[in-house]
């Protein structure tokens, strides 16, 4: 029988109070940040860099999802789900995105496939909590390299990033080098129709769509080393008027991954660096900065910043 001191203990060891400024996270290294707001709190999905400091690769096994209600106290919740969530994958907990929809948690994944459909595919996987555990949706990949045939790497359909419109119609973007979106049908496990491909300038990666306003904002990873680029349309699927650079490239990561959302009357951008010590190509650290707009409905210019955003508690926050 636990006793009261023993299960304080083990929630104490599970939820980890992490520091309060840039990069969010100080003891493990995070990256591909993917954010939701849900309620009065953000949660923050984030893949684990596990490369040791001489690594020549990415390692990464799991994903890990941190929760704040004021951003800038954030809880670490642990593992919602790993690689071996998915039996027909076989490495790679790469650059992820999740939505609510209909009481459920969809977590959209890109992994390596196993030798039956070499290359990058991406999973879905559903869970009824946002932080977990998630479980396969489908049992097979949503999206698999045979699928598209712009590119001939085979890590061009990676980056998943989900949106769901005003009209309740899902769509999903994701690609390197090219961009590629669908329609997802109502149960988010399934692609409602073709793939099309977006020309956009200078495009590698990262897409990344929201709504403010009137106005769609595709933010995207530019040109390699990567810096944080965006553009306009009237709607979920452009067209696209391209706007310009708001976040410079790192001095060190050469990539840079943004994720951006709304949360108690502010907006926010996620990324990530190499500010860590021993932080580098492929031991990144997660950040978050306040977004602004102009008024002409522009983004400002985003400068990296150690301190981060204010506090910005929600209503009932604790």
């Amino acid at each position: 029988m636990f006793t009261k001191s023993a299960v304080a203990s083990a929630l104490a060891t599970m939820c980890t109070l992490v520091q309060a400024a840039n990069p969010l996270v100080s003891n493990i290294f995070t990256a591909d940040p993917a954010a939701l707001v849900d309620g009065n709190r953000v949660y923050l999905y984030v893949g684990h860099d596990e490369a040791a400091p001489e690594g020549k690769d990415y390692l990464m096994r799991e994903w890990r999802v941190l929760s704040s209600c004021d951003m800038k106290n954030w809880t670490d919740m642990g593992s919602p789900l790993n690689v071996k969530t998915f039996k027909w994958a076989k490495a790679d907990a790469w650059a992820a995105d999740v939505t609510k929809r209909n009481g459920k948690y969809y977590f959209y994944a890109p992994v390596e496939h196993d030798a039956s459909k070499p290359g990058k595919a991406i999973g879905v996987a559903v869970s009824d909590k946002p932080t977990g555990p998630f479980v396969d949706a489908r049992g097979s990949a949503l999206i698999t390299n045979d699928m598209t045939k712009e590119t001939d790497i085979p890590w061009d359909d990676i980056d998943p990033a989900v949106f769901i419109d005003k009209d309740g119609q899902a769509y999903l973007y994701w690609g390197n080098r090219v961009l590629k979106y669908a329609k997802l049908k109502p149960n988010m496990i399934e692609l409602d129709g073709p793939i099309h491909t977006v020309g956009i300038d200078n495009f590698t990666e990262a897409a990344y769509l929201h709504r403010h306003d009137k106005t769609y904002y595709l933010t995207y990873s530019r040109n390699f080393p990567e810096e944080t680029a965006y553009a306009t349309g009237p709607s979920a699927t452009g067209p696209w008027t391209f706007r310009g650079k708001i976040m410079d490239m790192n001095k060190v990561v050469k990539t840079i991954h943004q994720a951006v959302i709304d949360f108690n009357g502010k907006s926010y951008i996620f990324y990530h660096n190499d500010k860590l010590p021993t932080g580098g190509e492929y031991r990144r650290s997660v950040a978050v900065e306040e977004l602004r707009y102009n008024p002409d409905g522009t983004i400002a210019f985003i400068p990296q910043t150690a301190e981060g955003p204010a506090a910005n508690p929600a209503p009932g926050c604790k």
